[in-house]
């Protein structure tokens, strides 16, 4: 349920899944820019790293 969250806010504001997700790490800082420079990409990578990572955020 935590992941769809993540995936919803993620069709938004890319950047605010992965952080939920992984914090402030290499991934966000990636998707960081992706976003900023296209919004498909940043949305593919979001997904894809909400997918695929275990969480590391702390909640």
């Amino acid at each position: 349920m935590a992941d769809f969250i993540r995936i919803a806010l993620s069709v938004l504001v890319p950047p605010v899944g992965v952080f939920l997700k992984v914090g402030f790490g290499g991934q966000f800082w990636l998707n960081l820019l992706l976003t900023l420079l296209f919004y498909i990409p940043g949305l593919c990578h979001a997904v894809y790293v909400i997918a695929s990572e275990p969480d590391k955020a702390i909640a």
